[in-house]
């Protein structure tokens, strides 16, 4: 299948730079985990007993020796686990997976048979791109229709191969691979799921 004739039919030549780079920083913001923590005075243990009465030992007064003040206490202000969700429209997403999958026309590849193996083994996944003319050794993203036990264990132990369906995805798997594979019923489903947003 030509590459031109999935432009034309599916993302008809539309590109949003700026779109893209919306939807793939909420991406990564809604990626990060925030998990520093800090105990506040209350949490620290200990401090419990006044460290000297309240007047007349010309220091300044103290209730706990787990003042924030005190080396040893509490932190003022410290951080804490927390989440983090920023929202974007879903047909904005739809619109910046269109982006870059037009932004990604040149590294796309196409195939017409299943994606199947007859094994679990990754030499099969090898055999098979290489076969396809694809270089083993870039970042390859393959689209499938649906998941497969077969495919994802063979590319298990393979750092630069990911392996996703049209439901999973995403922007920024698509802006990093150097390799985009697509099978003809995988073509068809994208243009199912994305023909109504330039209708």
């Amino acid at each position: 299948m030509e590459t031109n004739l999935f432009l034309d039919n599916f993302i008809r030549k539309k590109t949003s730079i700026g779109l893209i780079h919306k939807v793939y920083l909420v991406q990564l913001k809604n990626s990060r985990n925030y998990l520093a923590s800090t105990k506040t005075k209350s949490e620290v243990r200990g401090g419990g007993k006044k460290p000297w009465r309240q007047k007349g030992t010309g220091q300044a007064r103290a209730g706990s020796t787990r003042s924030p003040l005190w080396v040893g206490g509490g932190v003022s202000f410290g951080p804490k686990p927390r989440i983090v969700s920023k929202k974007i429209n879903k047909k904005e997403k739809q619109l910046a997976i269109l982006s870059a999958l037009n932004l990604k026309k040149n590294n796309l590849k196409f195939f017409n048979d299943s994606f199947e193996l007859n094994s679990y083994k990754t030499k099969d996944i090898l055999t098979l791109l290489k076969n396809l003319k694809i270089n083993t050794t870039s970042k390859i993203l393959i689209i499938l229709p649906k998941s497969t036990k077969k495919v994802w264990l063979a590319t298990r132990n393979l750092k630069n191969i990911e392996v996703t369906t049209l439901a999973c995805l995403n922007l920024k798997n698509l802006l990093h691979s150097e390799t985009i594979l697509l099978s003809k019923e995988s073509l068809e489903l994208i243009n199912l799921l994305y023909e109504k947003i330039y209708a």
